[in-house]
């Protein structure tokens, strides 16, 4: 039983599916700071995964690397927003004892 070859748009449609999947958890889980970071990065997968489509399916040789290149930049960000925001995020929790992002809207100097 052959399924059949994998396009462009099935790609498309699984990275607008996870981004969609990420807003969704943005917007309904404003409470834990961690599912929020989580829901960042499934964001910036998403769009990986959509670089890596295109530039596969160019038709010029010569770019196809330019789309994963871009991904290698992304990916770079992503693991230092990830350290950066858990770093933060413990330094939060020793502070005020919790990770509730309604509890965490004062700022003190």
């Amino acid at each position: 039983m052959s399924l059949g070859t994998v396009t462009l748009g099935h790609y498309l449609s699984l990275g607008a599916i996870l981004f969609a999947l990420s807003v969704i958890g943005i917007f309904l889980n404003r409470k834990n700071l961690i599912v929020l970071l989580m829901c960042i990065e499934l964001m910036l997968l998403a769009v990986n995964l959509n670089f890596v489509a295109f530039s596969h399916y160019l038709p010029l040789e010569s770019d196809r690397m330019a789309g994963q290149v871009f991904v290698f930049f992304i990916l770079t960000v992503a693991a230092a927003e990830s350290a950066i925001g858990l770093a933060i995020l413990v330094v939060l929790f020793r502070n005020r004892a919790t990770i509730n992002v309604d509890e965490l809207d004062a700022l003190k100097g």
